[in-house]
């Protein structure tokens, strides 16, 4: 009996459903935000940097999917992999026996981590970390790990006893045994990592929540002072690892710093197939897979799997022969240098801040009277509203998405894929200016969605 099945003809029938169906069945609140903000857009399709709807208008993507689409959508390099990886019939995932294609990506992520020795390939960024936590409290034989101020690392739960945000800690306890740290803050380390019981410092060489960059020096002191007390460095690169930050790795932009444990995800299959991997020194690797008897003792169902990895070499040849990374340093300079620009011209523009293509956009308390009234007034309701102010129209006026940094932070991120162009960053900036240029006239829709998000802040309270 032949079984079939026809994906297009599937969606050609339900796909108008998708709102209807993710309410009914999956996450209630995301439709609902989703048709609140006005992002409940239907694309039918992508390509690179951009998505386009059923009359075929193209929208210009500035997050990437939370930067899991490095290349952009459907790069034909990895796209090719994966049909071929799938022709080949490959005896996958048998569990006894060692397949060639994890070793070659292996060797070919080391290739860009020349002081890392090993790879544990798992399934997602959050996976990474719990790998990452675990084989430092083992290897150093110590149960508390370090983390810093409004850090993100995950949401499972190890991942989440490192995770530096209250609102996605509540009502999760008891966590693991670890303890929060500012970022920069080289004496608040010290006297943690004196109590004795520290197996390692977790920290985003820049932090995706709100975009701040560890200060210059930090890195390569806090691994001095982690060594010093038998501890471990882990750099947690999921979001700024594979050349998001204008370097392969972000911890790269600082000389001398080479982390114990490094956490790569996001980007690294090219957004088809879920794939993590955890970096780290041969010591380390051998102390926890110290005998036959421990040969599984820390292992993932689909890890290795053909599929992802397939998909990880074509990424790593991809950004190689194209030459992404130095793309991506000449086309953040360019996008950061055009908006920094807009500072002195706009009250409400505090800041503008990051390295390569990961960026924050920082909102600030105007001068003028009129405009400080408002400010004032969205303050009150919900900090983070003006930020969510201008992501709406950039979406709606221009079909441009972006996001928010943070809850309760009046901060944009920009996180394109590393292959937007120099048209790209002007079809930016120009909508950008537009939607300022309306936000300081005083009036507008804009102000009036805003009032629409007042009363929605209000009424959740």
């Amino acid at each position: 009996m032949t079984t079939e099945f026809d994906l297009g003809a599937l969606l050609a029938e339900r796909g108008a459903e998708r709102y209807e169906l993710h309410a009914r069945y999956l996450n209630p609140q995301l439709p609902r935000m989703l048709h609140t903000i006005g992002f409940d857009r239907v694309y039918e399709r992508a390509e690179g940097a951009h998505f386009f709807d059923a009359d075929g208008n193209d929208y210009l993507d500035m997050l990437a999917g939370f930067g899991v689409m490095g290349l952009g959508r459907h790069h034909p390099v990895v796209r090719k992999a994966l049909h071929d990886v799938l022709d080949l019939d490959l005896a996958d995932l048998t569990r006894f026996d060692c397949q060639p294609l994890p070793g070659l990506l292996a060797e070919r992520l080391l290739a860009h981590s020349p002081h890392l020795d090993r790879v544990f390939f798992g399934n997602s960024g959050t996976e990474a970390v719990e790998t990452a936590l675990k084989f430092a409290r083992y290897a150093t034989g110590k149960p508390r790990v370090l983390y810093c101020d409004h850090a993100f690392h995950g949401l499972t739960t190890g991942s989440l006893s490192v995770n530096g945000e209250s609102g996605f800690r509540d009502g999760f306890a008891p966590l693991l045994p670890d303890t929060a740290v500012p970022l920069g803050d080289l004496d608040a380390l010290a006297r943690e990592l004196r109590k004795g019981d520290v197996a390692a410092l977790i920290v985003e060489p820049i932090q995706g929540k709100g975009v701040h960059e560890a200060p210059p020096g930090y890195l390569r002191a806090a691994q001095e002072l982690l060594h010093r007390h038998k501890a471990l460095l882990i750099a947690d690169e999921v979001q700024t690892g594979l050349g998001r930050t204008g370097d392969f790795y972000a911890y790269q932009h600082e000389e001398g710093v080479e982390p114990d444990l490094v956490c790569v995800a996001k980007a690294l299959s090219g957004g088809y197939v879920p794939v993590g991997a955890t970096l780290g020194r041969d010591w380390i690797f051998k102390k926890v897979y110290s005998s036959m008897d421990r040969v599984l003792v820390h292992s993932a169902s689909f890890g290795s799997g053909a599929q992802a990895m397939a998909c990880g070499l074509a990424v790593l040849s991809v950004m190689e022969n194209e030459q992404i990374v130095a793309g991506v340093r000449t086309t953040g300079e360019l996008l950061k240098s055009r908006l920094t620009a807009l500072i002195g011209k706009y009250e409400l523009l505090a800041d503008v801040r990051g390295r390569g293509l990961m960026i924050g956009i920082e909102f600030g308390r105007p001068a003028s009277l009129k405009l400080r009234s408002r400010w004032t007034m969205l303050q009150a309701a919900r900090k983070g509203l003006f930020a969510q102010m201008v992501v709406v129209p950039l979406l709606q006026k221009h079909r441009i998405l972006t996001q928010v940094s943070g809850d309760h932070l009046e901060v944009i991120k920009l996180i394109p894929p590393l292959v937007l162009d120099e048209a790209d960053v002007d079809r930016f900036v120009d909508a950008f200016t537009a939607v300022m240029d309306d936000a300081h006239s005083g009036g507008g829709l804009m102000w009036d969605f805003g009032k629409t998000l007042i009363k929605q802040a209000v009424a959740n309270r």
